[in-house]
């Protein structure tokens, strides 16, 4: 079956960084896009970043611009998040999810998701 697992969240001190991993199973890879998205306490799911099958990056929030990377490996099955000059409100849960080949805006569109990783940006 289709899996997708987060890892790599942790409590880090603003300014700090962290890197993301998403690991999948049950699907043929290199032809999805996969999205990370986050989601904060009483607030909306917000979209941070995608890539597409063919490795093109798409980022949907300007406030991760210049601090998050976003980048896959085919060969592992795994889409990272670098992020970095980590602020206090970059915390949230950081899920991520796959759809066929190209990124959307839209969590919506998107067919399978992770359970999701811890990210605390705290002093």
């Amino acid at each position: 079956q289709v899996q997708l697992v987060e890892s790599g969240g942790d409590l880090v001190q603003p300014g700090g960084s962290l890197r993301l991993s998403c690991v999948a199973s049950g699907f043929t890879f290199r032809v999805h896009a996969i999205g990370w998205f986050r989601q904060a306490p009483g607030k909306e799911r917000e979209g941070v970043s995608c890539i597409n099958s063919s490795g093109g990056t798409i980022d949907y929030a300007d406030s991760v611009k210049g601090r998050f990377t976003i980048s896959r490996d085919n060969r592992k099955n795994t889409v990272y998040l670098e992020m970095n000059s980590l602020k206090p409100e970059d915390t949230a849960t950081y899920y991520c999810a796959t759809r066929p080949n190209y990124c959307s805006g839209s969590g919506n569109q998107y067919n399978y998701w992770g359970q999701g990783t811890q990210v605390t940006v705290s002093s």
